[in-house]
């Protein structure tokens, strides 16, 4: 039960804010609530969430706030006075991108919304007699992001300002969740996002199981969490390397659950049967070795899922799917391969281009080789994914 007096909820407008606040109504037992948005009550949909709230006995106000300008964040604390006993801080912002494409409109816009506005509402609180200070974090910040620089920057500061907060007797708790199965927002691409996580074992977490673990976070006294759903039989199932932060939870009699082949890779062989070829048979051979692990990695069964010409990222790669398919790329070719693989070639067709020159130089003589042969090194290629 949260003390009588109003709740601050920022991004209260969005999509997982309007979860939020329900909650806080109808389980948490608040009465009065302020939802601040960038658009305020010309948000789509606030229209209807207040009507609810109101509904449950609730008392609403929607204020139109910039996150990133600190005198508007003042102007909202203010404007709810002494009577401010609870802030969830859910507003944020995306805009992809990997390190070195970062400028600075591209970090303002990321971490303005979620990392500035969280240190305003850490400084303009401070006074308050809080019962609680929450901040929505993301496991983009430890296991999921990829291509996502600004965003894992921001939602680790706010697990570091968390931990700051407690370290000065002040309440706050960071919850860095992981997909929610929720489409809107940030997470408008739900269904290609809840696919590829669960196909890593990591599926989305049910909105009401995110809001009970709201709940246990707050219980629990600590800084920050990392409510993730995470699915262990999969995990162990899975081949490739699994994220440091993930392998105590495969942990099985033998150890640490490790890549497994059903057959070993022979790059001797594969080099050979590729050299016979000749220049264009190696080349479509070598993009289907690459379009075809992609998609295993991926989780597809097919590998047309990923397109010789699209970008690994735009595909769905992160992280850790990186360095998977730099691994099983490795192993069957032999070659020393970087960890930054796919962001130098950023596409089948680049990757198979670049496997070729490292196999076999610029210039190798074509050698004549019967369709029959050619079909059978594909046969193998295919059983090797």
């Amino acid at each position: 039960m949260v003390p009588e007096g109003t709740v601050l909820v920022t991004g209260g407008t969005g999509g997982l804010g309007g979860l939020v606040a329900r909650h806080l109504v109808e389980v948490c037992g608040v009465r009065r609530l302020v939802l601040a948005g960038r658009r305020g009550a010309d948000a789509p949909g606030v229209e209807a969430l207040c009507d609810d709230l109101r509904g449950l006995g609730a008392e609403v106000s929607v204020v139109a706030c910039d996150m990133s300008d600190r005198s508007a964040v003042a102007g909202v604390v203010e404007g709810v006075g002494s009577g401010l006993v609870g802030v969830v801080h859910a507003a944020g912002a995306g805009d992809n991108g990997l390190v070195g494409s970062m400028d600075g409109a591209r970090l303002d816009r990321v971490l303005g919304a979620k990392a500035d506005g969280a240190w305003y509402l850490h400084e303009l609180t401070r006074e308050c007699e809080l019962a609680f200070f929450v901040l929505f974090s993301s496991a983009g910040g430890s296991v999921l992001a990829a291509g996502q620089a600004n965003y894992a920057a921001a939602n680790v500061f706010l697990d570091a300002l968390a931990v700051q907060r407690r370290a000065e007797g002040l309440p706050a708790t960071s919850l860095a969740y992981g997909l929610w199965d929720v489409a809107t927002g940030l997470t408008e691409a739900i269904d290609d996002d809840a696919r590829l996580m669960a196909a890593r074992g990591l599926p989305a977490l049910a909105p009401a199981d995110a809001l009970r673990l709201f709940d246990a976070g707050l219980r629990s006294g600590l800084p920050a969490l990392v409510p993730l759903n995470v699915d262990v039989p999969t995990l162990k199932a899975k081949p490739g390397a699994l994220h440091p932060l993930l392998r105590d939870m495969v942990l099985t009699e033998a150890g640490p659950v490790v890549r497994s082949r059903t057959k070993s890779a022979d790059p001797a062989a594969l080099v050979a049967r590729l050299a016979a070829l000749g220049a264009e048979g190696r080349d479509r051979a070598l993009l289907d070795l690459v379009r075809g692990h992609a998609a295993a990695v991926l989780g597809h069964s097919d590998a047309a899922a990923v397109p010789a010409e699209r970008g690994f990222l735009d595909s769905g790669f992160d992280s850790l799917t990186a360095l998977e398919l730099r691994n099983r790329l490795g192993e069957v070719t032999g070659c020393r391969l970087a960890p930054t693989l796919i962001f130098d070639y950023p596409s089948a067709a680049e990757l198979a281009a670049h496997l070729s020159r490292t196999l076999f130089g610029e210039d190798v003589p074509a050698d004549d080789l019967s369709a029959a042969t050619a079909d059978e090194l594909f046969d193998i290629l295919d059983g090797e994914v």
